[in-house]
């Protein structure tokens, strides 16, 4: 066989959050459309993730969240993460509260330890990858806690959202632009941490443009162009690659991971992380976005352009 060009995980991201999605996730990776998933250890359906994925033997790592349920820790009562309602404050809200300067660090740190706790009880081993559930983990101040927890549990990989040619990406929207332009602001400023700490990630990331009705197969294409393209040497890559590979082999493939949200869509009341389903897991984006990861002509496509498909742990 020939060698591939591109070593592409392919995660499979809120692992756990209600039993329709885990299935729709399993399924897309019987099916070739996943190589990977990430697990929401707080979500309701935690256990049934786990069990599945013991199951089935998929590469599993940890979606660590701090913004939309309860905690995992039993030791937050009062604590700077939640709102009155004891709940995490939300997407945008825990961005809120961190720039108000109000948020505990100390109380942070806690949460994702108990998270990662949680996770080696449910699956009975470590993380082989840790992220953040809404990219918190590349937010000032946390990614310097998230890096340190890696680094103390042994985890080696974790996500870095800078994606190639999303300025170029005029079909999303306004909002989801500017938003997705401080997610990679944020990402930039996490490299230096993330090398002091010796945590690596792929060389190429891929996914905030192709989510939901996004995702399709001229626009999974055209994002995979980059990947493709993608030189050890190259722009902003050659400041994310981590790999010493280069230095004693002749050819190393480019590494790159894909965030995908595939499953079938959350029943109303049923799933969540302790306040029931949002609408991003009842939307039928979720049943889109299983039904193009698993397109002959996407799974084709990888043949054709020596894309192998693998997990972190293939690294």
């Amino acid at each position: 066989m020939p060698q591939p060009k591109v070593k592409l995980v392919v995660t499979g991201d809120d692992f756990g959050y209600c039993e329709r999605r885990n299935q729709g996730i399993v399924d897309c990776f019987k099916t070739g459309g996943i190589s990977n998933v990430s697990l929401l250890v707080n979500a309701v359906s935690a256990e049934h993730a786990a069990e599945l994925a013991k199951r089935n033997h998929i590469p599993i790592g940890l979606h660590a969240n701090l913004s939309e349920g309860l905690p995992v820790s039993q030791d937050l009562k009062g604590s700077t993460l939640l709102n009155k309602d004891g709940f995490f404050h939300g997407k945008m809200g825990f961005r809120e509260v961190l720039q108000c300067g109000q948020l505990k660090m100390s109380e942070v740190e806690a949460e994702l330890r108990a998270q990662v706790n949680r996770f080696c009880e449910l699956v009975g081993h470590v993380p082989y990858h840790m992220d953040g559930h809404q990219h918190v983990h590349v937010l000032p101040e946390v990614r310097e806690v998230f890096a340190q927890v890696l680094s103390d549990f042994g985890i080696t990989y974790t996500r870095v959202p800078i994606e190639p040619g999303l300025k170029f990406c005029t079909f999303l929207p306004p909002h989801l632009r500017d938003f997705n332009e401080q997610v990679e602001k944020d990402a930039l400023e996490s490299i230096e941490v993330f090398h002091r700490y010796g945590i690596r990630w792929p060389d190429i990331y891929l996914g905030l443009s192709t989510m939901g009705k996004n995702m399709s197969v001229p626009n999974l294409k055209r994002a995979f162009g980059f990947t493709l393209e993608a030189s050890l040497d190259d722009g902003v890559t050659s400041s994310l690659i981590q790999s010493s590979d280069a230095a004693t082999d002749s050819y190393r493939p480019v590494t790159a991971e894909l965030m995908v949200h595939p499953g079938y869509p959350s029943q109303p009341h049923q799933g969540g992380c302790g306040e029931g389903p949002d609408d991003f897991s009842q939307s039928a984006d979720r049943l889109h976005e299983l039904n193009t990861l698993r397109d002959p002509f996407v799974l084709n496509y990888y043949r054709q352009q020596r894309i192998h498909l693998c997990a972190f742990k293939d690294f």
